[in-house]
């Protein structure tokens, strides 16, 4: 594993934070979008846990889920990592640690 020899590093993270209320209008967009989806998501889970044989709410489920995962990752590859499970290793930075994380930004 390499050390991390990266000496962009600091003025990312530093340009990252002084620009986390600049967030565009395309990105709050998608980020709202998945927020909506996040929230079928989990309720869907929570209407499986005491109905888990319903066929349509698994098929629900399912596409729901597919579309946050699509969503989560398109999002992560344009801006930045929403959770862990989107972050990737970079060969020039880890973006995970560089930028504001979601709740830390201004909301308008």
């Amino acid at each position: 594993m390499n050390g991390g020899n990266c000496a962009n590093c600091a003025n990312n993270a530093n340009f990252a934070w002084q620009n986390q209320d600049r967030m565009d209008e395309q990105q709050a967009r998608s980020l709202r979008n998945i927020s909506i989806i996040s929230f079928v998501v989990v309720e869907l889970t929570e209407y499986l846990d005491t109905h888990p044989c319903d066929q349509d709410a698994l098929s629900y489920f399912g596409y729901y889920n597919r579309m946050l995962n699509q969503m989560t990752a398109e999002y992560a590859a344009k801006y930045t990592p929403l959770t862990i499970a989107s972050a990737e290793a970079c060969s020039k930075e880890w973006k995970w640690g560089l930028t504001p994380l979601p709740w830390e930004r201004r909301c308008d």
